[in-house]
């Protein structure tokens, strides 16, 4: 075969393809064939064939190939398998599967994945995931990738998909359907918000097989961008709104690849995602926590976990953080994010029932792990929520923000305090301190929080605030953004 050879890092700076806070991810238009097909196989020079040769195993040839719905991502899924058959490795092709079950069934089998998914980006953007056989790439593996140098084939860089092996899925569902199997959900009636996310049917076998009634909501064909750390505004009245009609215990609902949750109480109120992140770990008696500086500070003043360990805002960081753990202690370790995103970092046992680690952002778990403390609590979701101290967040973000223009912003934040606090909070009294972890995070005198920090996968600046009620943390992160849009 007529190859070339073509640097990585040269790519990125044409197409402006590149890693955030996980995978690559760029403008559909720009994926092109070229990039896609060298992302794939530096992912599986410099990981796969390295992980091969350190552990001289066979299984490190294979590779879990799945996408999202979106209308670019089969295509992209065919480059990706050209890529990995053309290096000698062998392709098991999933289908449309959450990212999760993919990460899951490769991980069992000692394997690698890739994912082709923009996750909650919208539909004019996409990504890939890349997934060792011990999980989800590290920054030092995004590292080689992004630096190596591969071979591309001269003539064409697709192949056919094959039909999808259903045993990827089933494997997934039968990990939650074996777990929660005694959990007593009978009698519950969960509405699914469908739109255009992936796990869409399989979350419905899931429930139905633990005895939930279920009711389908919402689906469409055409791409959603489901954000689970800003809600849109027509999802926050329309959730309400199909409460009032269907009266149901819960609605459930994830961004496009499933692997962040977004969870109403009976009310049709969506819960915050690091909530979510606190209940779930609280359910599991989670010994260790780690989370990144923008999940609530609720998780210190719970006091319900013996250490909570915060890191830079990014899947590839709370797994860095959960490894670290589990050489201080044999506890029992869990990451969250502020988006809902939950990941093990050690196996879960309850009673005789055993949870595998999967050191991967997961939507089910959290769905189920909520479900089944409020029915051992006896109580709805909403009183979940009610039960917690009362300290909120509020996020939300500009779009068509240009990372450069974000750092810049805060490089002049940083350097001018008296700007800082007139344009992130005027009102919250002087500044206490800044933590410079992941973006610009300022503590306020008078309790409050607010977080500005740059997206690691989209053109966008991302604000997170924080507050003793919902209305002020709301306000707090409106305002903020609204002042940046004026002023900047």
């Amino acid at each position: 075969m007529n190859t070339k050879r073509i640097n990585v890092d040269a790519l990125m700076a044409i197409s402006d393809v590149r890693f955030g806070t996980s995978g690559v991810r760029g403008l559909v238009k720009r994926m092109t064939e070229e990039v896609c097909y060298a992302y794939t196989a530096a992912f599986l020079q410099e990981v796969v064939a390295k992980s091969d040769a350190v552990n001289q195993a066979d299984k490190a040839n294979l590779v879990i190939l799945g996408h999202d719905l979106r209308p670019s991502s089969p295509h992209i899924a065919s480059v990706c398998a050209a890529a990995i058959t053309n290096s000698g490795g062998q392709v098991i092709y999933a289908g449309a599967l959450p990212t999760p079950a993919l990460a899951c069934y490769a991980k069992h089998h000692h394997a690698s994945a890739i994912v082709v998914t923009g996750s909650h980006i919208p539909f004019d953007r996409n990504g890939i995931k890349f997934y060792g056989e011990h999980g989800e790439i590290s920054k030092a593996e995004e590292f080689a990738i992004q630096h190596a140098t591969v071979n591309l084939p001269a003539t064409s860089m697709t192949m056919a998909l094959p039909l999808a092996d259903k045993q990827v899925e089933s494997y997934y569902i039968q990990r939650y359907v074996d777990f929660f199997g005694d959990a007593n959900f009978k009698g519950l009636r969960v509405a699914i918000y469908e739109h255009s996310g992936v796990a869409r049917d399989l979350l419905r076998t899931i429930l139905e097989a633990l005895g939930i009634e279920v009711i389908t909501l919402g689906r469409t064909n055409e791409f959603v961008p489901i954000d689970t750390e800003a809600v849109r505004p027509e999802d926050v009245i329309q959730a309400s709104n199909w409460a009032k009609e269907y009266a149901f215990d819960a609605i459930f609902s994830t961004d496009g690849d499933a692997d962040r949750p977004l969870i109403g109480d009976e009310l049709g109120q969506w819960m915050r995602g690091d909530m979510v992140g606190i209940l779930c770990a609280k359910y599991l008696a989670a010994d260790v926590v780690v989370t990144p500086v923008s999940s609530t500070s609720l998780t210190e003043q719970s006091a319900w976990f013996n250490q909570v360990v915060r890191t830079k805002i990014g899947s590839p960081y709370v797994i860095s953080g959960m490894e670290h753990a589990n050489t201080q202690t044999t506890g029992l370790i869990v990451g969250f994010e502020a988006n809902g995103g939950f990941l093990l970092g050690s196996d879960v046992i309850i009673g005789n029932k055993k949870l595998e680690a999967l050191a991967t952002r997961d939507a089910i778990l959290p769905m189920l792990a909520i479900l089944a403390m409020a029915r051992k609590q006896g109580c709805q979701l909403s009183a979940l929520v009610a039960s917690l101290p009362n300290r909120y967040t509020f996020s939300d973000r500009l779009q068509n923000f240009p990372k450069e223009k974000s750092s810049a912003l805060l490089n002049v934040l940083q350097h001018d305090a008296a700007r800082a606090q007139l344009m992130m909070a005027p009102n919250a009294g002087g500044i206490v301190s800044i933590d410079m972890t992941d973006g610009f995070r300022v503590s306020f005198s008078s309790g409050d929080i607010v977080h500005l920090r740059p997206s690691g996968n989209a053109p966008e600046l991302r604000c997170y605030a924080e507050s003793d009620t919902q209305e002020n943390a709301q306000l707090l992160c409106t305002h903020c953004l609204e002042r940046v849009a004026t002023h900047v």
